[in-house]
């Protein structure tokens, strides 16, 4: 079957599943693979439990005419996927980064809900299964979609761009992450903007980028539209512009549009001060992201400032928690070179005391990894922080007084044996440190 007779199969049975314990009756399931799991093996399962048709990749599994074999059930879910999207023609905002861009992602969701029906990334599915499974959930209700795209590979941002086909793009920003799959920080580079590649080539297509970042300004395409925003007030004359007002410990800033937009309109300038809900200063790009974005779609000011108002980070992401004992500064979901620098240069500007941190190591940095770890326990050493706890064996034998945990169970049960209490407490590290589990023992 080519692409187009299976999505017609498809309008006919309009779901699909891609796990045959979860089987509606009259859906479609699509056999994919991973390292521990062949779909293929359960394709007569699913069939049995409801769905209409299995679609697979491995000839051995056949079992009659409500089976289809295809090359390769990946690729067509990417196919299928595209398909659907293409029924639609409404904008698609392509937002990918090193850092920020689940944030970025919310709350430009939260600023467009405020005009329109949005579809958007839950979570963090941005893969190449994720956002498939995204791009099946667009209807006619939706006028306009938001889709978060990951890399931990070359090539990752071409291939999930051109299954999403945007009409529009955001790079957060560029930082060295993933070193282990991309091999060095100038392929994060060209992978984060083979989004820019894909809307040169499609045409007429618009990014929103932050113009303080020359990175992102070196690899810009000069044919595409531009909506810049800034962190810097001295920018207003091309930019949206923002200044952080306070962070105490929430980030309060203000805002106002550029003097060309101004002058268009024949306005004068007027700032708008927002408090957020959001711990750091580094979350002001991300602020300024989604108001370029809601500007450019119509949404007003005054609705901008009360969606950024009114978001609450999830997630363990930037968030303040308040427990019994101590206050915690909670950035627990991931990390790297440069979105660890942010999360300490946020918490020393802080004004309060005394102050704890628990930093998880840093994964998935290659050859880099020994030196990045290096750099942090020396900037760490300069930091007067009243305790450091380090966690993760890329913290062993390096030059520091600072408290080692191979793990988060030792780190659980030094809580225990020590009770710390009366801190503000920064945890930051790699997902897989699993120090999201600390939160409730503190």
């Amino acid at each position: 079957m080519t692409i187009k007779e299976l999505y017609k199969l498809y309008q006919q049975h309009p779901c699909i599943t891609t796990d045959s314990r979860d089987c509606p009756a009259g859906s479609i399931f699509l056999a994919l693979k991973g390292e521990s799991f062949n779909g293929n093996q359960f394709a007569l399962q699913a069939l049995e439990k409801g769905c209409s048709y299995a679609i697979i990749d491995e000839k051995e599994y056949l079992a009659g005419e409500r089976t289809i074999l295809v090359d390769d059930c990946l690729q067509t879910f990417k196919d299928l996927a595209r398909e659907h999207r293409r029924q639609f023609n409404i904008p698609v905002i392509g937002i990918t980064g090193t850092n920020g861009k689940t944030t970025t992602k919310e709350l430009v969701r939260a600023v467009l809900a405020e005009k329109y029906n949005v579809l958007a990334t839950e979570g963090n599915f941005n893969n190449d299964v994720g956002v498939p499974k995204t791009l099946f959930r667009l209807s006619s209700e939706h006028e306009i979609a938001i889709i978060e795209m990951g890399a931990s590979h070359p090539g990752d941002i071409k291939t999930l761009a051109e299954t999403a086909e945007p009409t529009c793009g955001l790079i957060t920003n560029v930082g060295r992450a993933h070193l282990l799959g991309f091999g060095s920080f100038e392929k994060v580079v060209k992978t984060k903007g083979e989004l820019y590649d894909f809307l040169s080539r499609r045409g007429e297509s618009l990014v929103f980028i932050n113009a303080d970042n020359e990175r992102l300004l070196s690899i810009l395409p000069d044919n595409v539209w531009v909506a810049p925003y800034s962190s810097h007030a001295d920018n207003a004359e091309g930019c949206t512009v923002g200044e952080v007002v306070s962070c105490a410990p929430f980030l309060k800033f203000r805002w106002r549009e550029s003097d060309s937009n101004l002058e268009e309109r024949g306005e004068q300038v007027q700032w708008y001060e927002v408090q957020t809900q959001l711990i750091g200063a580094y979350n002001l790009d991300n602020m300024m992201a989604a108001i370029a974005v809601g500007l450019n779609f119509g949404v007003e000011p005054e609705a901008i400032n009360r969606a950024l108002t009114a978001y609450k980070p999830s997630n363990n992401r930037s968030q303040l928690t308040v427990t019994d004992k101590n206050r915690l500064v909670v950035d627990a979901y991931n990390a790297n070179p440069s979105s660890m620098r942010a999360a300490l240069d946020n918490f020393l500007l802080m004004d309060v005391s005394p102050k704890m941190v628990i930093l998880g190591e840093m994964r998935e940095l290659g050859n880099s990894s020994r030196k990045e770890h290096h750099k942090l326990v020396a900037r760490l050493a300069d930091s007067g922080f009243d305790k450091v706890w380090l966690v993760g064996d890329e913290f062993t034998d390096l030059p520091a007084s600072f408290r080692h945990f191979h793990n988060v169970e030792e780190v659980k049960a030094a809580i225990a044996a020590d009770q710390p209490q009366g801190y503000y407490i920064l945890i930051k590290g790699s997902n897989g440190t699993r120090l999201f589990q600390l939160p409730e023992l503190l």
